[in-house]
């Protein structure tokens, strides 16, 4: 099962954590909610959650700047 850990406010920061994400070894998918503004949201197994969300903590910390 597929569980959302973070929602971007853009695509392009969305396919930025992907790819940081995916470097890690990790699935990433991408969904594009259904709001009036263009967010996307960042899924990934329910098994990889807990993993996934110290990785995810480092690459908005180090990539905040960069966003």
């Amino acid at each position: 099962m597929w569980t959302v850990i973070y929602i971007a406010p853009n695509v392009k920061t969305a396919e930025r954590i992907q790819d940081k994400l995916s470097e890690e070894g990790f699935l990433v998918k991408l969904r594009q909610t259904n709001a009036a503004k263009q967010q996307f949201e960042i899924l990934v197994p329910e098994t990889e959650l807990d993993e996934v969300q110290e990785v995810l903590k480092d690459v908005l910390h180090s990539s905040h700047r960069h966003l």
